[in-house]
């Protein structure tokens, strides 16, 4: 169960630190009988300097790309799947030149990254995969027509250039993305997505009755970064209360700031969680009391959908 949590949160998080960038299929269908692709990934037309702030995934994603993340270490049988959905987009490529009387060396095939936490030397070893110069270690290629690449999270090096893709590790690997992630800027662009995907992360490993090891860690690590962002908010919305209501008197002014700031940080999870919410359960959480937002931001991470929120707010205490 806890793997299929993590698949979901992989093809989120992808999806949205790529998507500024390019167009994002995820899942993707192929084939009569039906394999998904996790992430289908074209890039825009137009050169993007940006994908540069996404370090080594952003140099992956500068041609058309698939990404395949797995949460336990790939085995043979599902690298060579993946390989199968290669061939397929490979094959309705070549139909599509066929039918426009072109050639496939005009259209880009997509490039596979098997994104997988850990990889044996009998895995990379029995697929051919070796090391290249001009890439970091841990990024193995496989012989070049196959265009596959497994990538070895675990081997990455700790810095900010792969950063982006340890975040999809597990256990050290994952926990050490995770406070470099914590301690980079609170503007930084894409802390704030990642750290909104990681809590809801956090919130379905929480109803999940055997949770894993390292699944309990990684929640232990999040609960406090989770609290700290709501006070984070807070204080920002204290600040902001202060400044727009120092004509009105101070006290007026930090009530209504620290009451904002915790509405947009509910308001934030909320959306993240369930989708965009209805206007009347918005106006329902802009009326609640600092005290009953408060309540809310406690138990929010426990719902299951969204009629536990329905309930919560006409129930509440």
């Amino acid at each position: 169960m806890t793997r299929f949590i993590h698949d979901q949160f992989s093809k989120d998080y992808l999806e949205e630190l790529l998507k500024p960038y390019g167009e994002i299929q995820a899942p993707s269908r192929v084939a009569a009988e039906v394999r998904e692709i996790d992430v289908l990934f074209s890039p825009f037309s137009q050169q993007n300097a940006n994908l540069s702030a996404l370090g080594l995934l952003g140099k992956m994603a500068t041609k058309p790309a698939i990404f395949e993340p797995f949460r336990n270490p790939a085995a043979k049988e599902e690298i060579c799947d993946c390989l199968l959905k290669l061939l397929e987009v490979r094959s309705a490529l070549q139909r599509e030149a066929n039918r426009n009387k072109t050639s496939i060396q005009n259209i880009e095939v997509p490039q596979l990254w098997i994104l997988t936490p850990t990889a044996s030397v009998t895995i990379l070893s029995g697929f051919g995969a070796v090391q290249k110069p001009d890439w970091v270690a841990g990024v193995h290629f496989l012989p070049q027509y196959l265009r596959t690449v497994i990538v070895a999270l675990h081997q990455l090096p700790c810095n900010q250039e792969t950063l982006w893709l340890r975040v999809l590790g597990r256990g050290t690997v994952q926990k050490q993305a995770i406070d470099e992630l914590a301690a980079l800027p609170t503007n930084h662009p894409f802390r704030k997505v990642t750290l909104e995907l990681l809590y809801n992360l956090q919130k379905n490993l929480n109803i999940n009755q055997q949770i894993e090891t390292d699944d309990r860690e990684l929640v232990m690590r999040l609960a406090p970064l989770y609290q700290e962002d709501r006070e984070r908010a807070r204080q920002e919305g204290r600040q902001e209360g202060e400044r727009e209501g120092r004509q009105e008197g101070r006290q007026e002014g930090e009530r209504e700031g620290r009451q904002e700031g915790e509405q947009q940080i509910i308001l934030r999870l909320l959306n993240r969680r369930f989708g965009q919410l209805e206007i009347s359960l918005i106006e329902q959480i802009q009326g609640l009391s600092t005290d009953e937002l408060e309540s809310l931001g406690d138990v929010l991470l426990d719902f299951s959908d969204i009629s536990d929120l329905e309930v919560w707010l006409r129930e509440k205490p």
